[in-house]
Formats: C-alpha cells, sequence, structure tokens
C-alpha cells in the first residue's frame, strides 16, 4: 500500500480522499491554487503546495506542475477525484512516465473511453446494447444533416469528448439541427479540445441509470447495483439514489450482466460507471462511460457498507479484490443532492463569501463539503460546493430523511440551489420514483413562482 498520495484535485473531493487516506494511515500532499490558498481541504492535507495562478488552465490543469509537487513531496501515487484531470490519458501516461502511479485506468483505457464515439464501437463489440446513431465524427451540417435522414427526428447531437452536457442538444428538424451544429463544435473545441461530434436517435421518456462497478488487475470485476440519476437541469446530475425506483429486478441484473460484459471487454481496471439510458419499456442502452469515481459514489457506499475511495487505492497498489459480487448487498436506500452556488431560478453561478452555514446532522444524514462560514466560492471553478446525503431502511424514510434535512441546511452570503432542490425532493412525481431526464423542464421550471 501506498505510504503518500497527491490528491490532484480541489473542494469536497479532495476532502473525501484525505478522509480514507487518514483512516488507512496514508499521507497526503493536497496541491492548491493562489484562488485556494486558504480552503479547508489545503489545511486538512498533511502538505500542501501552490500549483499556479486561480485559472484553472494554469493550476488544477497543469499537469507538470502537480507532477512537480508530486516529486518534490515524494507522493508515490496521484489521486485524480472527478473532472478536471480525472479522464485525461495524457496525465495519467505522463504519472507512468515519471514513475508515478495514477489511481485509475491504464491510459489507454481512458483515450479509448473518453471518445463518445468510440466507446459506442466499443460496447458494440462488446454485445452492450447501444442506441442508434451515427459511429464516426460529422464534417460539417452537410454530414449531419445526410446522417440524420438516414436516423430520423428527433436526435440528439453531442459532442465525442468530454461531458457535463457541453456541445449536446435535442433536435427535432434539419433547421434546428444545422443551427445548432456550428455552435456546439465550437463550444467542444473550446472546452475540450476535440470538436468531433456525431448524433444519436433520441430516447423518449428517457431514465439515465448507470452502474457501478470496481475491477482489479486480476481480471475480477464487481457491480456495485446502480444509481438513478434522472434528474438533471441542463443535462447535468441534482440529484441521484440508489437503487433506482424504476425498473425491475429483471432488469436490474440484465444491466449489472452488461456491464461486468463492458468492463471485461475493455480490460478496465479500478473504479467506474457504465451508464444507460432506459426508455419507458425498460430497454436499456450504453450511454458512455466514466473512468473514474463519480460525484454520487456516496450513495453506493450508504448501501453497501463500503468505501469505495479505499477501494480505488487498494486496486492501484496490486491487490485483488476480496469481495465477490454475490457478497455485496444492498442495504436501503440512500438518495444524494448537490448543493450548487447558483441562482435557483437561471441557475447560473452566485460567487461570493459564505456568512453563515450550518450543516444538518441526524440518523441517516450525511454531508460532503469542504467549506465553513467564511469560506469564499471563487468564480473561477465549477460553482458545486458539497452534497447532502441521506440513508434509510425504505426509500420512503430516505426521502422524509432528506426532506428535514434540507430545511436543516443554511447557507447566508450567496445564493444557493437549496430552494429547487427542497421543492423537487417534496414533488409527488419524485416521490412516486417515477422522474426522467425532463422532470427539471416539466415540473420545476414552470413552477418557479411558487419556490421558497
Amino acid at each position: 500500500m501506498f505510504s503518500k498520495i497527491l490528491i490532484a484535485n480541489r473542494g469536497e473531493i479532495a476532502s473525501r480522499i484525505i478522509r480514507t487516506c487518514k483512516k488507512m494511515g496514508i499521507k497526503t500532499v493536497a496541491v492548491y491554487s493562489e484562488a485556494d490558498e486558504n480552503a479547508l481541504f489545503v489545511q486538512q492535507a498533511d502538505e500542501a503546495y501552490c500549483i499556479g495562478k486561480p485559472q484553472v488552465n494554469l493550476s488544477y490543469l497543469n499537469a507538470d506542475e502537480i507532477i512537480r509537487a508530486a516529486k518534490q513531496s515524494g507522493a508515490e501515487a496521484i489521486h485524480p477525484g472527478y473532472g478536471l484531470l480525472s479522464e485525461n490519458a495524457a496525465f495519467a501516461q505522463k504519472c507512468s512516465d515519471e514513475g508515478i502511479t495514477f489511481i485509475g485506468p491504464a491510459p489507454d483505457i481512458l483515450a479509448a473511453m473518453g471518445s463518445k464515439i468510440e466507446a459506442r464501437k466499443t460496447m458494440k463489440q462488446a454485445g452492450v446494447p447501444i442506441i442508434e446513431g451515427i459511429n464516426i465524427p460529422l464534417q460539417d451540417e452537410e454530414e449531419a444533416k445526410t446522417a440524420a435522414e438516414s436516423i430520423g427526428y428527433p436526435l440528439m447531437l453531442k459532442a465525442s469528448a468530454g461531458g457535463g452536457g457541453i456541445g449536446m442538444q435535442l433536435v427535432h428538424s434539419e433547421e434546428e439541427l444545422v443551427k445548432a451544429f456550428a455552435g456546439n463544435k465550437k463550444r467542444a473545441e473550446s472546452f475540450f479540445g476535440n470538436g468531433d461530434m456525431f448524433l444519436e436517435k433520441y430516447i423518449e421518456e428517457p431514465h439515465h441509470i448507470e452502474v457501478q462497478i470496481l475491477a482489479d488487475t486480476h481480471g475480477h470485476v464487481i457491480p456495485l447495483w446502480e444509481r438513478e440519476c434522472s434528474i438533471q437541469r441542463r443535462n447535468q446530475k441534482v440529484v441521484e439514489e440508489a437503487v433506482s425506483p424504476f425498473i425491475s429486478e429483471e432488469t436490474r441484473m440484465k444491466m449489472l450482466d452488461a456491464a461486468v460484459k463492458a468492463a471485461h471487454h475493455i480490460g478496465y481496471t479500478n473504479a467506474g460507471t457504465i451508464e444507460f439510458l432506459v426508455d419507458a419499456k425498460e430497454n436499456f442502452y450504453f450511454l458512455e462511460m466514466n473512468t473514474r469515481l463519480q460525484v454520487e459514489h456516496p450513495v453506493t457506499e450508504e448501501i453497501t457498507g463500503l468505501d469505495l475511495v479505499e477501494q480505488q487505492l487498494k486496486v492501484a497498489s496490486g491487490e485483488k479484490l476480496e469481495l465477490t459480487r454475490e457478497a455485496v448487498k444492498r442495504n436501503g436506500h440512500a438518495i444524494e443532492v448537490r448543493i450548487y452556488a447558483e441562482d435557483p431560478k437561471t441557475f447560473f453561478p452566485s460567487p461570493g463569501q459564505i456568512t453563515a452555514f450550518e450543516l444538518p446532522q441526524g440518523e441517516g444524514v450525511r454531508n460532503e463539503c469542504a467549506v465553513e462560514a467564511g469560506s469564499t466560492v471563487t468564480p473561477f471553478y465549477d460553482p458545486m460546493i458539497g452534497k447532502l446525503i441521506t440513508w434509510g431502511p425504505t426509500r420512503e424514510e430516505a426521502c422524509v430523511r432528506m426532506q428535514k434535512a434540507l430545511e436543516q441546511y443554511k447557507i447566508e452570503g450567496i445564493k444557493t440551489n437549496l430552494p429547487m432542490l427542497r421543492k423537487i425532493i417534496s414533488h409527488q412525481q419524485f416521490l412516486k420514483g417515477t422522474t426522467t431526464t425532463h422532470f427539471v423542464n416539466e415540473y420545476y421550471l414552470p413552477e418557479l413562482t411558487t419556490t421558497k
């Protein structure tokens, strides 16, 4: 096992990784930008190194400075967290070249799954269902129009690289496609350095359901049940839960089997997530693979009793998984909401200083955050400031605990999405467990006038 690791990330995920490392007796190294000098995660680490200016490309995306800090501190491994460099094949290769363990899959796997187009091809070869679509990059609007005619509208225009809904748009006609193509291609180039675009058939009434997997370097792959992530705003998840209240047990087992098949086919190692879209009839289709730890991993931890960061560290150090698929039981139900520093009506970021901060407490309540009263939310990074998780022996109890916890959650000095989350968690459609990815547009946005 490693004696010291560097965390190439910030905020609540850095704090989360530090907590597990302390439990395991592993020293931690934080890296931070000038804007994060006084951040909580920096204080929590055993060592900390400034790696640059506030701008993300001059700090948290500066691979050379991160490697320098790792070598200077004597860190044997780097945990990338999620976002930033976590799925960057070049960074993983750079770590390997410098004799530093990258806590994640091999660079070639990151490269293969980092392209949604290549991932579609690979999953089709593996026998995993994929959505009807185009498996080559579209060069221009004319190629897109021809491809669209062969599939039929409505369609999802997507960027092959990256995530977070950037470069993605639903189009219902040729006119909408032509209008959307250049703008989305340009955004993808700007955010990911790759403007490749492709088309997929639009799935009506879609549910976003993903399977968490663990895979070691000895050929063992274990599915850790699934998570429902259908409540999203701007194609980014807001509420997640484990397990899905929508699918049947038969569909659940088929999805778990498909995820294991996919991981074996590509020779995957470490923690990962196979994401699916599921239609109203429970037909499921491969969406993408996240080759890292997910923001929503705590709900899986809550129903399995596992520490996924600990499992990642063990796999990365070459240990065999001690778990078996049959031994990983699911216990109760867990829900997670993401707390954002944003205007709940416009979803625009709301940076500033937090003047008062109180976390909810109680049975089945878990908080993941890295801010406190006096902390400043800067405009340089993703506005997510924390996560609230509740567990209950039943979904109903987990919902009740979440409702109470959200009422107790207190943040002052900045706008947050807490009013939105309170409204969602109390909504009858959510309580029924029938929400699709359209929920926010269908139910929340029309009711903004009554938001607390």
